[in-house]
This record gives C-alpha cells, sequence and structure tokens, in this order.
C-alpha cells in the first residue's frame, strides 16, 4: 500500500502541479489551456485527498471530480489545437510537430478518467495512480 500511496502522490503532483510561469500569459487561448490544467488539479486534489485518506471519502463529490477530468479530458485537443506563442505558456513546442502522440497521450488521460471507479477509497487509490500516470507521460514530453 506504501508503494501506491508513493504513486498516487507522484501521479497526483504531476497532474494536478500547474506550475506558474515567471510571466502570466495574456494570450487567451493560452489562458483556456491553463484554466482546463487547473480544473485537473482541483478535481485531482479532491480525488487524491480522499484516496490518501487525507479527506473524507464522499462518493458525491468523487464522482463529480471524476466528471471533470473525463470532460476536460474530452477539451485537451480543441484548446490545445492553437499554437499561440506566449511567454506564460509552459507548453513546449513539440506539442505541435509532435501532435498525433499529444492527442493520444490525452487521449490516454481520457481513457483513464473514464475508467476511474469511484466506488471506494480503495478503488480511488488505484484509478487515481493510473490517471497520474496519463499525466505524467504527457508533462514529461510536452510541458516545460
Amino acid at each position: 500500500m506504501k508503494n501506491l500511496t508513493k504513486t498516487l502522490v507522484a501521479g497526483l503532483v504531476l497532474c494536478a502541479g500547474v506550475a506558474f510561469a515567471e510571466t502570466e500569459a495574456t494570450d487567451p487561448s493560452v489562458i483556456a489551456r491553463q484554466d482546463l490544467m487547473k480544473s485537473f488539479g482541483g478535481a485531482a486534489k479532491t480525488l487524491g485527498g480522499m484516496a490518501a485518506g487525507k479527506m473524507a471519502y464522499d462518493a458525491a463529490a468523487a464522482e463529480a471530480a471524476k466528471a471533470a477530468l473525463v470532460a476536460g479530458s474530452a477539451e485537451i485537443a480543441a484548446k490545445f489545437e492553437t499554437n499561440a506563442e506566449d511567454p506564460g505558456s509552459e507548453a513546449k513546442a513539440e506539442i505541435w510537430t509532435g501532435w498525433d502522440d499529444f492527442v493520444l497521450k490525452a487521449k490516454g488521460l481520457a481513457d483513464a478518467s473514464a475508467a476511474l471507479d469511484t466506488s471506494s477509497v480503495e478503488t480511488l487509490g488505484a484509478g487515481m495512480a493510473v490517471v497520474g500516470g496519463a499525466c505524467k507521460a504527457c508533462h514529461t514530453t510536452y510541458r516545460m
């Protein structure tokens, strides 16, 4: 269980951790992408908090957070379609030069989010490890 908790925490840090650039974004499409990532962070914080026992398990809140992940992951390709240059962006140019792989990684998050079982603390932990892995797969390649 300790390894699962470590994996979960590492995944959540990668998924939820939207580090702020020294310069705030001004381009509307970049701001929209950052807002989407922040919504993932909020959902991951809720689910991860429950899975780690830092928050009381709440089935309705878990399902709402899952729904946010599912809905948001369906928006990734559309939000990143425009290659906006903005000093406040942490998106690497490789997103647009490796578009098919980027979209495939976004689908990985969509699939992991859809498969997330929110019925118990135990199933949340296992599912969030997979969600966190999907976040890491994309961030490792495509985020500064």
